[in-house]
């Protein structure tokens, strides 16, 4: 027969573990060219893409069920039956203990995207099975509209791109990080045009990082993964997605990034209940779920008594 009175103490229970995971806030952390090696769980939203021939693009978990990347990296949205995405992984090629690996569902772009530099280059990518929260596995933030990143704002780049120019990751791939600094929107423009061989906009759904001179930047194989930037608070938001560039760590050809900030509404429309941060945004979601959690123990040391 059931025990009624401990039906109060199952429900708090259910309450202590069921609070939403907070984004931006990687429990361990304390090639892309000119990088080095990223430690195990210090990227915990990064994820690899691949498909038949094995590594395509990064991408980043923004909830259970969805990963975010660019749209170039799925030519044919509804072609997704070889693409694998694994969450947990540091190594491209060696052993991963906590990875986890998932089918897609599906994947949603833009309407009207066409090409990485005509803009709208974002992907919502929907897994067949939910990512399961631990050390290694957590959800990065997402910016609101009003979020915007100042030039000079340093910001880092993940990935498992090639290191130069033709040159792919050796031995087992660890992933890779570089610290890079935003660019003003025409500052990056005008860079582009300095000895330019091809047109190249700057649009208002696009983000530049890098560095004038050169010498560090994403490259191939890096497509679809994360520029985050961590705020006043400590959390880390992603500015931007690994979209295109000529060349890898080319002077005056910094990286090009999709303004995650710029698709604020394509994201809230196609993933429901998906809470952004605003410029604004105070870290009161740790507070809350500290106090909740502090009440709960209270209530349950009463009712246990």
């Amino acid at each position: 027969m059931q025990n009624f009175a401990w039906t109060p103490c199952w429900l708090l229970l259910g309450l202590w573990t069921s609070n939403a995971q907070e984004c931006g806030q990687p429990p361990l952390q304390s090639r892309i060219v000119g990088g080095f090696d990223a430690a195990a769980g210090h990227w915990p939203w990064q994820v690899d893409i691949q498909n038949a021939e094995g590594h395509i693009c990064g991408g980043t978990i923004i909830a259970q069920t969805w990963v975010m990347s660019a749209a170039h990296c799925f030519p044919n949205p509804q072609d997704i039956s070889q693409h694998t995405i694994y969450a947990g992984r540091l190594k491209l090629n060696g052993w991963n203990p906590t990875e986890s690996v998932h089918r897609i569902n599906r994947v949603v772009v833009p309407y009207g995207y066409t090409d990485p530099q005509l803009g709208q280059d974002i992907a919502l990518v929907e897994l067949a099975t939910p990512v399961t929260w631990s050390d290694h596995v957590q959800p990065v933030c997402l910016p609101n509209a009003d979020v915007t990143f100042a030039a000079g704002t340093q910001c880092t780049i993940t990935g498992w791109g090639d290191i130069r120019d033709g040159i792919s990751l050796q031995g087992a791939g660890n992933l890779q990080q570089v610290q890079v600094p935003i660019i003003d929107q025409t500052a990056c423009q005008e860079m582009f045009q300095i000895q330019a061989t091809e047109q190249v906009n700057i649009r208002y759904d696009m983000l530049c990082a890098g560095f004038q001179q050169g010498g560090k930047d994403s490259c191939q194989g890096d497509s679809g993964g994360p520029l985050v930037c961590q705020t006043s608070s400590g959390y880390w938001i992603q500015a931007g997605i690994v979209s295109f560039g000529l060349g890898c760590a080319q002077p005056n050809r910094p990286g090009v990034y999709a303004r995650v900030s710029a698709f604020s509404n394509f994201i809230q429309s196609n993933i429901q209940g998906i809470q952004l941060r605003a410029a604004a945004d105070h870290n009161w979601t740790g507070w809350l779920v500290i106090l909740t959690r502090t009440v709960i123990a209270l209530t349950l040391a009463l009712l246990l008594r």
